[in-house]
């Protein structure tokens, strides 16, 4: 099992006594839980610290559930009202380049270095002697690479003090673009569990919820785009649900692919064997975990993967492709999960059949989930973002 180094906040004075900190969307939940632990860990530390988030949302993001404000605990600004994409870009421009050059904050750490707004931000900080870091989430397989892009990333990376690397894939992505190793921190990805989670409670459920091996549930949860491959799922459910007449597959999320994957499933005659449950948040997301044999994430591009945290957390196991970012962290263990080769056909359908027998045992395989699992709190991503500044 992977054991992350978390970086850990010095007992002695803090370096910088303010830290300013991006955001791209206020819609991200999770991103909410870890930046009021970072609130909590930044006042304890005598830091003060002041998120700007850019907008409430973005287009992709509009069909998969409000803007949960409440979930936000911590000094905060919203600059744009509405959508990212809404705002055209030199508005965004001239809003964040205005703010980098009359900031007081000891520090800064910016939302991306992939937008023309963040590229200026981080040069006119640089000006100024501000010390800025960065977050990336993107991992090399994330998109196809061009040559300008890439000199255009290797700049503004070699500007900033501290890369926060989401994961060991993060960290080789930035790495392969002129950045030194130690300018990078690699930060804890935490899914936004319940207040009421209890571990001993979602043992006790997995239990009593989940499937038997001649009749599993295979669970997809994400958008239903392109790059997920929901497709090759469906192609090798296909072929297992021939051995298996009871297995089922459940797509839980929403998106353009929607009509197209019926159309697939209608064609390879599982259409009765699929359940389309549109976008689900809170329990309603959560007690699907609980019944499914696994978790399957087929993508072709996934910077991380933090359905494959909120699936190990609730006591099922994992299948996911080669290219997701979290694989090196969460699904390198056969007791709680499958790695195949992105668009192989032929392994996902193996992985697909192996999982029913190879993750009878309930009890044992959501313990190897917990342990798995266990470090990736938000109160650990918190704090090791709050580290990472400190560095800088």
């Amino acid at each position: 099992m992977f054991d992350p180094v978390l970086p850990r906040l010095d007992a002695r004075r803090p370096r910088h006594s303010s830290l300013e900190i991006w955001h791209n969307i206020m819609w991200s939940r999770y991103k909410a839980l870890i930046f009021s632990a970072m609130a909590n860990a930044a006042a304890t530390h005598q830091i003060a610290m002041h998120v700007f988030q850019i907008a409430e949302t973005d287009h992709e993001r509009i069909g998969l559930g409000s803007v949960e404000a409440g979930l936000h605990r911590y000094p905060m600004t919203l600059v744009f009202k509405g959508s990212y994409s809404d705002t055209p870009v030199w508005r965004r421009i001239w809003v964040l380049a205005r703010h980098a050059l009359k900031t007081k904050a000891n520090a800064v750490i910016l939302a991306g270095y992939d937008r023309p707004e963040y590229i200026v931000q981080g040069l006119i900080l640089r000006a100024r002697g501000k010390p800025w870091g960065v977050f990336c989430d993107s991992t090399i397989f994330d998109r196809q690479h061009v040559w300008w892009k890439d000199f255009v990333k290797r700049f503004i990376l070699g500007k900033a003090r501290i890369v926060f690397c989401y994961g060991l894939r993060s960290r080789e992505y930035v790495v392969s673009l002129g950045v030194d190793v130690e300018q990078t921190v690699i930060g804890c990805q935490a899914a936004a569990l319940p207040d009421t989670y209890d571990a001993a409670e979602v043992l006790a459920r997995r239990l009593r919820a989940a499937p038997a091996a001649n009749a599993p549930l295979f669970l997809y949860v994400g958008r239903l785009a392109q790059q997920k491959r929901i497709d090759l799922l469906i192609q090798a459910f296909a072929r297992v649900s021939v051995d298996l007449p009871e297995a089922r597959l459940r797509l839980v999320g929403a998106g353009p692919m929607d009509e197209v994957l019926k159309v697939l499933a209608e064609n390879l005659g599982v259409s009765d064997k699929i359940e389309y449950t549109g976008a689900l948040s809170g329990e309603a997301l959560y007690s699907n975990y609980l019944d499914a044999t696994a978790l399957i994430l087929p993508s072709s591009s996934e910077p991380w993967g933090l359905v494959v945290n909120e699936a190990l957390h609730f006591g099922c196991p994992v299948i996911v492709s080669d290219r997701c970012g979290c694989v090196p962290e969460l699904a390198n263990n056969s007791a709680c999960g499958l790695v195949f080769e992105s668009g192989n056909l032929a392994q996902l359908t193996q992985c697909l059949r192996d999982a029913p027998a190879l993750w009878w045992d309930h009890a044992a395989v959501a313990q190897a989930c917990a342990d798995q699992i266990s470090p990736y709190t938000f109160e650990n991503a918190g704090i090791s973002i709050l580290a990472g500044a400190e560095k800088m």
